[in-house]
């Protein structure tokens, strides 16, 4: 299995819509991605871990995937629409991580 995440960095002039995020984007990608996605998560960003110090990241999503495969042939057919709706809630351009999920 593997997880998709995409990192929204922290900065001075980071803008991120939290409520469109998860009530409009998210929702629109579970959609599209369809029963290739397996799970999925959105994270907001609280601190990093010294006190009183801004997150990194104001937010992550981890989506789950069987494969690279599975990820890549339910993506494809939707990026450009996807990806255009990232304006729609921040001005950070997002970092994407594609990692295999081992057992712990």
């Amino acid at each position: 299995m593997i997880t998709v995440s995409v990192l929204y960095a922290n900065s001075d002039d980071a803008s991120f819509d939290i409520d469109y995020y998860v009530t409009k984007h998210m929702p629109m990608v579970q959609a599209k991605l369809g029963s290739a996605l397996l799970d999925s998560q959105a994270e907001q960003g609280l601190a990093s871990g010294t006190p009183g110090e801004k997150p990194p990241y104001v937010a992550l999503c981890h989506l789950h995937f069987d494969s690279v495969e599975a990820f890549q042939g339910a993506f494809a057919p939707h990026a450009e629409e996807i990806l255009a709706d990232v304006a729609n809630y921040t001005n950070i351009e997002p970092t994407f991580q594609i990692s295999e999920i081992k057992p712990i």
